[in-house]
């Protein structure tokens, strides 16, 4: 995985059209728009537009397969996805390219596309070029990530962003019993997430494991055993993983 040029030798496609019309369809379609391409969409699902030079595929990734096979095999056209997890296999033989941004697109209104991360592929190096120029008018940071780092890159995603407020509503769960309400943990969370993305993991860890307080851990975790016992094994499991990172 390396982060490419934002400079990219070929120039954006003189038209897109963008197939699925949900959240990111709408707000990708948009953003190309203001970027001063011409953008065909966003077309409903089975659409076939066959004068655009890129078609940009929004769906569902289980949708991907079926929303290629719709389309007509057109000479020197570019068909992509643009879904974190799924390789080119499903686009099928065509020249093909992959563009997730690696952000949250919020329900309605414009996408804060400047600045995100977006990973990218290609079947060919028109291909890839093609996602890069994509990404790059967007003012996104464009990585190439191949297929077969796809799952990873995937899953770290996930961690980052869905763990992340999963483990952020435990937290406010527990905070809760002691009458402590959710807005007074925001700061810490904002500071913590600053400090990791300033230092990262090795140097932005504190709290009682980072101190090796054992009989500290040891009353938080019967104060969890308590009130939410359910969260037990996750209270356990991060312990461990801190303690590495701790120790690294």
């Amino acid at each position: 995985m390396r982060e490419l040029d934002r400079n990219p030798s070929d120039p954006a496609p003189d038209r897109c059209a963008v197939v699925g019309a949900g959240r990111l369809g709408h707000a990708l379609a948009a953003a190309l728009r203001a970027a001063g391409l011409s953008v065909d969409g966003p077309l409903g699902r089975g659409a076939d537009p066959t004068e655009a030079d890129v078609v940009l595929l929004c769906v569902p990734d289980g949708e991907i397969e079926s929303a290629a096979a719709a389309l007509t095999a057109v000479d020197a056209q570019l068909v992509g996805h643009c879904s974190g997890a799924t390789t080119l296999e499903p686009l099928g033989d065509r020249e093909a390219f992959s563009l997730h941004p690696l952000m949250t697109v919020p329900e309605g209104g414009a996408a804060p596309f400047a600045g995100a991360g977006c990973a990218i592929a290609g079947s060919t190096p028109r291909a890839l070029r093609t996602a890069e120029s994509l990404a790059t008018a967007l003012r996104m940071r464009p990585v190439h990530v191949p297929d077969e780092d796809r799952a990873a890159y995937h899953a770290a995603a996930s961690i980052a962003a869905n763990f992340l407020v999963t483990l952020e509503a435990a937290a406010e769960r527990l905070a809760a019993t002691a009458g402590v309400p959710r807005e007074l943990l925001v700061p810490l969370a904002e500071a913590a997430l600053q400090n990791w993305a300033q230092n990262g993991g090795e140097h932005a860890l504190t709290g009682p494991v980072a101190r090796g307080d054992d009989e500290r851990i040891a009353r938080q975790r019967a104060a969890i055993a308590e009130r939410a016992p359910d969260l037990l094994d996750t209270f356990d499991a991060l312990v461990a993983a801190s303690r590495v990172l701790a120790a690294s």
